[in-house]
């Protein structure tokens, strides 16, 4: 499999696409149970709130918080024997290296400079890293490899991502955007990437590969303009990545913003999405809400779409990878964006509610509100 970066479910699959030398990590999003009335009053404070959809493809580039370790490696250290110190110290793919020696790991380049000077001095390095959340020590000494002439970990790791998505809104009172509409994982582990920096840049789509029952397609694209940051990477969550932006990038459908739907408002029948499929000219396309779902609290999935425009479906063959992120708009507002394809049934999907994406971007502010978990008697 070429190195996509993918996250495969029971029939589904994230639209998203990219291909990467990617990562990510734990993500945090807002839960508003609707018995609380203090809640309810915010929701009908932003029942009026208004932003501008996006629908553009752009160009992600993200750099972890720290290096992630996705696999091990044996080390040749004689003829006879052959070990990974970072297997054998208990290091796991997923786990997420925050320092070493107690020096912070910003960058992959570090790394080896720390393990050589170690494995010179014949010294233990103590590892600092997190796994689910939690910190922990490992320590372990560098293997020379008799082979490459080098001290190694017996680790593979790295700390950066790039790859293509759709940009769902931009909120230009907030100077904020949202886009992709579920979390960037890792190829190898599937563990979400913990952003330290990164930031999107225009793209241009170059060709489709089209969608077929079993074997979803994808945008193929390219960074354009990369001098050219429409906007930073700030977090990476449940429902896509969110960041500062102080301008409504080119090409959009909309100059100024509309009406968004809140979660209930959101109703079975015609709507639009917004996406690229040639070049950087966003489209609107016609689908079907066929389902919604009454959530409490937020969940990725939403609403089931189904792609109905004959346009789309000759130039995809439904929703392909790069597509998610889409935003889906209905009656002049916008209500969500589109985050996963059926992949035995490529015109049918899944789709997020626009609400959760506004809460994880800080648009949507719970505020006054008390703990979740406790309920006034």
């Amino acid at each position: 499999m070429k190195p996509n970066l993918r996250k495969l479910m029971p029939g589904l699959l994230f639209a998203f696409f990219l291909s990467l030398s990617g990562i990510t990590g734990p993500s945090q999003s807002y839960a508003s149970p609707q018995d609380n009335p203090l809640d309810q009053a915010v929701q009908g404070e932003n029942r009026d709130l208004k932003v501008i959809p996006g629908g553009q493809t752009i160009g992600v580039k993200v750099k972890s918080a720290g290096v992630l370790v996705v696999g091990h490696h044996l080390i040749e250290v004689s003829q006879q024997s052959k070990l990974s110190p970072g297997e054998n110290s208990g290091l796991l793919p997923g786990d997420l290296m925050i320092s070493i020696d107690g020096v912070k790991l910003d960058e992959v380049s570090k790394v080896a400079k720390l393990v050589e000077r170690a494995g010179r001095a014949r010294e233990p390095l103590t590892i600092m890293f997190k796994r689910g959340g939690k910190e922990h020590i490992a320590k372990l000494t560098p293997a020379y490899d008799r082979n490459d002439k080098v001290w190694r970990l017996g680790l593979y790791i790295r700390d950066s991502a790039a790859g293509v998505g759709t940009l769902t809104f931009y909120a230009p009172e907030q100077g904020v955007y949202g886009a992709l509409g579920h979390v960037i994982t890792d190829m190898n582990t599937g563990t979400p990437i913990v952003v330290g920096s990164g930031h999107i840049v225009q793209s241009s789509v170059t060709s489709i590969s089209k969608s077929q029952d079993g074997d979803p397609g994808e945008k193929r694209a390219t960074f354009y303009k990369e001098s050219q940051v429409l906007g930073n990477v700030e977090s990476n969550t449940d429902f896509g990545i969110f960041g500062k932006m102080t301008r409504n990038p080119d090409h959009s459908l909309y100059q100024e913003p509309i009406p968004v739907a809140m979660s209930d408002e959101v109703k079975e029948g015609p709507a639009q999405i917004l996406t690229v499929v040639d070049g950087q000219r966003v489209e609107r396309f016609n689908v079907d809400i066929i389902h919604v779902a009454h959530q409490e609290t937020p969940a990725t999935k939403g609403m089931v779409l189904r792609i109905t425009d004959p346009r789309l479906i000759d130039k995809t063959g439904g929703i392909v990878q790069g597509m998610s992120g889409s935003p889906i708009v209905q009656n002049g507002r916008l209500i969500g964006a589109v985050t996963h394809v059926f992949v035995n049934d490529p015109k049918s999907g899944y789709g997020c509610f626009i609400e959760w994406m506004l809460k994880d971007s800080g648009v949507v502010q719970l505020e006054n509100t008390l703990p979740y978990n406790l309920k006034a008697v």
